[in-house]
């Protein structure tokens, strides 16, 4: 397998993207920049789902709808071998895993990795009081009361690399990446819980290179984000310009095999000036859609 690098965009509307336990479950802020902050283990969380939802097994996640230790949660996986482990777990092929086997801590560096997220957008926090009918206790003359926050809107941008070097090492499969690419296209939108409803994929650009050395940088640094009002609240009132990654591609694309992605009608695109969309933005790589 050879190296790939990976652009992904969603949007967040009225909705809490990551909640910090440090902090009463607020939004995860910079707040010297105003800026939303996503870690690399939500993102990896809806992709986990997602090929949990799709039938397949992975390792980080509860039994019979509660949290387990890593050491029972490998309890089925006693007898078995380090290639049977890995033939069995998706997520740890993808993502690696620190794993108790045969009385041994058992680390696999994952192939796939994510940078934490971040807002391309200077982001507000909307902050509510809710109230519960349901009581703290018998003697509680009235329900609980509690806060909610919430982004007004928020474009977040992942960067995140597959190593092909590393892909070896666990095992992972083409049809594995195909799979993750599939889960950044559809597995948000389907994750519509009360805090995430309101969030959706906007763009996703993975670049397979021709070999297992190629790594062209955070593709974040040559996308600029175009605000048409202040205070934006809408995918609407934004556009995204992409002529300097165009660029920077074009100066590379003799590395690159193709280019896998999807866009999002909603998400208005600019090169040079002009509106387009990725498909004729990229026209003269070799295109492959997730579909």
């Amino acid at each position: 397998m050879n190296n790939s690098e990976i652009l992904f965009i969603y949007d967040s509307k009225l909705s809490n993207p990551n909640g910090d336990p440090d902090e009463e479950n607020r939004p995860r802020m910079d707040y010297e920049r105003d800026i939303n902050l996503v870690s690399d283990l939500r993102l990896k969380r809806f992709i986990r789902d997602y090929i949990c939802d799709k039938g397949y097994d992975i390792f980080v996640r509860k039994l019979d709808d509660k949290s387990v230790t890593a050491e029972k949660r490998m309890e089925s996986f006693k007898n078995s071998s380090e290639d049977e482990i890995l033939e069995s777990l998706v997520d740890v092929r993808l993502f690696g895993a620190t794993m108790p086997i045969k009385g041994d801590n058992k680390t696999f560096i994952g192939p796939v990795q994510f940078n934490w997220g971040y807002s391309l957008n200077r982001v507000e926090l909307l902050e509510a009081s809710i109230t519960s009918h349901f009581k703290t206790n018998e003697k509680a003359q009235q329900g609980t009361i509690g806060k909610d926050y919430r982004v007004k809107y928020s474009l977040i941008a992942f960067s995140g690399v597959i190593s092909g070097k590393r892909a070896l090492k666990t095992k992972l499969k083409e049809s594995d990446v195909d799979l993750l690419d599939k889960a950044l296209r559809y597995s948000i939108q389907n994750h519509a819980t009360r805090s995430k409803i309101g969030e959706y994929p906007r763009l996703y650009i993975r670049t397979v290179y021709k070999d297992d050395e190629t790594i062209l940088g955070d593709f974040r640094d040559y996308i600029k984000l175009n605000e048409k009002i202040e205070n934006v609240r809408d995918i609407k009132e934004i556009s995204l310009d992409i002529t300097s990654l165009y660029n920077h591609l074009k100066l590379n694309s003799e590395k690159i095999d193709k280019i896998v992605y999807f866009s999002d009608d909603s998400l208005e695109l600019v090169l040079n000036g002009n509106t387009t969309t990725l498909l004729e933005a990229l026209k003269e790589f070799n295109l492959c859609e997730v579909r």
